[in-house]
C-alpha cells in the first residue's frame, strides 16, 4: 500500500510539473495578446514609432494574421516532429520575436516582429492543449486542458498589471513600451528550459513506432506499471482504429450533412469572436482614454478588465457542466450585444460628462463577464462536440482559422473605424453583428448537452439537426 501511494504521488507530481511547464505557452499567448493594450498609446507617439490609425491596426492585426497561419502550419509540424520539440521551437520563436519587437525602430519592423510572434501564439494555441490532452489521465483531462485557458487569461491579466505599473513609474519615458514588451522574454526562457526536461507525448511516440520509449514515459506519469501497459495497448488500439477511418476531404463538402456541420462550426467560431471582445482586450486602454481617462489612469483601470476575465472564466467552467450549451451561448451574446449598444449610446449622449470614463469602465467589465463567463467556455466545447472523428481534422482546422481571421479583421479595422466614424458608429456595427449572431445561434446551432458524440453525428447525418 505504501509503495502504491508513493507511485500515485510521483505520478501526480510528474503530471503537475508537466502541466505547469507546458502552460507557460498559454501564459505567453495571453501576455503577448494583452500587452499591446497598454504599449500601443506609447509606441504610437511621434517621437517613437509615430503610428497612424492604419499602422496601429496593422501592428495589432499582424499578430492575429500570424496566429491564423501558425495554428494551421505548426499544428501540422507537431505531427511530424513531436509535441515537445515543437513547443521548444515555439519558445525560441517567442523569445526571438519578442526581442525583435522590443528593438523595433519603425512600424514596418514592428509589424514583421508581431507577425512572427503571432505564428508562435497560433502554434501554442494548438500544440499546448494537444500535448496536455495526450499526457493526461482520462479523468483529469478536462482539468489539465482547461488549465491552459486559465493561463491565457492570467497572461492577459499579468500584461495589464505590468502595463499599469510601468506606465505609472516610467510613463514619462517615451520608450516605456519597450519595457512592457520585453517582459515576455522571461516566460519564453522558462518554457524552453522547462521543456528540455519534459517527456514527449506517449501517443505521438506510439504513432511513430517508438513503443518502448512511450512505455517508459507512461510508467513515469501513471500510478503503476500495469496501468501504463494497459494504456499503451489502449492507445495502440485507438490509433489502429483511427488509421482505418476514412477522413473526410474538401471534395466531400458537397455532402449536405458535412457541409451543414462545417457551416455551423464556422458560424459559432465567427459569432464568438465578432462580439467585439478583442476591441477591449487589444484596445481597452485606447477606449478608456477616448472616454476621458488619462493614459496612466486608463492603464490602471484596464487591470479590472483582466481581473474580471480571470474570475469569469472560472465561473464559466463551473456553469458549462450544469447549463445547456445553446441557452448559455445566447445569454452571453445577448449580454455582449446589449453592452455594445450601451457603449454606443453613452459615447454619444454622455460626451464630455465627467462620469463617462467610469460608465465606460463599468460597461467593459460587464461585457467581459458575459463573454468570458458564457461564450468563451461554450464555443470551444461546441466545436469539439460537433465534429465526428473522420471530420475533426478538417472541421477544427477550418474553424480555428476563422477564429483568428475574424480577430485579424477586427484588430485591423477597429482603430481605423474609431478614427473615421467615432465610438458611437463603431460600436453600433458590433450591435448589428451581434443581432445577426443571436439569430444564427438560435435558429441553426443544435443543443449537444447530454448527447454522445455518436448521437450527435447520427443526428447530423439523418438531417434531424437543422
Amino acid at each position: 500500500m505504501q509503495e502504491k501511494n508513493t507511485l500515485n504521488a510521483d505520478a501526480n507530481k510528474s503530471l503537475t510539473v508537466i502541466m505547469i511547464i507546458s502552460t507557460f505557452g498559454g501564459l505567453l499567448f495571453g501576455y503577448d495578446t494583452g500587452v499591446i493594450n497598454g504599449a500601443l498609446p506609447y509606441m504610437s507617439a511621434p517621437d517613437q514609432l509615430n503610428l497612424t490609425p492604419s499602422t496601429e491596426g496593422f501592428v495589432v492585426a499582424g499578430l492575429l494574421f500570424g496566429a491564423a497561419l501558425g495554428s494551421v502550419i505548426i499544428g501540422q509540424l507537431s505531427d511530424y516532429i513531436g509535441r515537445r520539440k515543437t513547443i521548444l521551437y515555439l519558445a525560441v520563436l517567442f523569445f526571438a520575436a519578442t526581442v525583435g519587437c522590443t528593438l523595433s525602430r519603425n512600424a514596418g519592423i514592428m509589424i514583421i516582429g508581431r507577425f512572427f510572434l503571432g505564428i508562435a501564439v497560433g502554434g501554442a494555441s494548438v500544440t499546448v492543449p494537444t500535448y496536455l490532452a495526450e499526457m493526461s489521465l482520462t479523468e483529469k483531462r478536462g482539468r489539465m486542458v482547461t488549465q491552459n485557458e486559465w493561463m491565457i487569461v492570467i497572461g492577459q491579466f499579468t500584461a495589464f498589471i505590468c502595463n499599469a505599473v510601468l506606465g505609472h513609474y516610467f510613463g514619462d519615458t517615451g520608450h516605456v513600451w519597450r519595457y512592457m514588451l520585453i517582459i515576455a522574454a522571461l516566460p519564453a526562457i522558462f518554457l524552453f528550459i522547462g521543456m528540455l526536461k519534459m517527456p514527449e507525448s506517449p501517443r505521438w511516440l506510439i504513432n511513430n513506432g517508438k513503443i518502448s520509449e512511450a512505455l517508459g514515459v507512461l510508467k513515469k506519469i501513471r500510478c503503476s506499471s500495469a496501468e501504463a501497459v494497459g494504456e499503451l495497448e489502449s492507445i495502440k488500439n485507438a490509433i489502429a482504429t483511427e488509421n482505418h477511418i476514412r477522413k473526410i476531404s474538401w471534395r466531400e463538402l458537397t455532402t449536405p450533412w458535412v457541409r451543414r456541420v462545417v457551416f455551423i462550426g464556422i458560424g459559432v467560431a465567427a459569432a464568438s469572436q465578432a462580439t467585439g471582445v478583442n476591441t477591449i482586450m487589444f484596445y481597452g486602454t485606447q477606449i478608456l482614454k477616448t472616454s476621458g481617462f488619462s493614459t496612466e489612469a486608463a492603464l490602471i483601470a484596464n487591470t479590472l478588465n483582466g481581473l474580471i476575465a480571470v474570475i469569469a472564466v472560472g465561473v464559466g467552467m463551473f456553469l458549462v457542466g450544469k447549463v445547456k450549451r445553446v441557452p448559455m451561448f445566447l445569454i452571453g451574446l445577448s449580454g455582449t450585444t446589449s453592452v455594445m449598444a450601451c457603449l454606443a449610446l453613452v459615447s454619444k449622449y454622455m460626451s464630455g460628462d465627467p462620469h463617462l470614463p467610469y460608465v465606460v469602465l463599468a460597461l467593459t467589465v460587464t461585457f467581459l463577464a458575459f463573454m468570458q463567463g458564457c461564450i468563451a467556455p461554450v464555443f470551444w466545447l461546441l466545436l469539439a462536440e460537433f465534429f465526428p472523428l473522420q471530420l475533426r481534422g478538417l472541421g477544427m482546422g477550418v474553424c480555428v482559422f476563422f477564429v483568428w481571421i475574424v480577430n485579424f479583421l477586427i484588430g485591423l479595422f477597429f482603430p481605423i473605424l474609431l478614427n473615421l466614424i467615432g465610438l458611437f458608429f463603431t460600436f453600433a456595427i458590433f450591435v448589428i453583428i451581434g443581432l445577426f449572431s443571436i439569430f444564427f445561434v438560435k435558429n441553426y446551432v443544435p443543443e449537444t448537452k447530454g448527447k454522445s458524440l455518436e448521437e450527435i453525428e447520427l443526428a447530423f447525418r439523418s438531417g434531424r439537426y437543422r
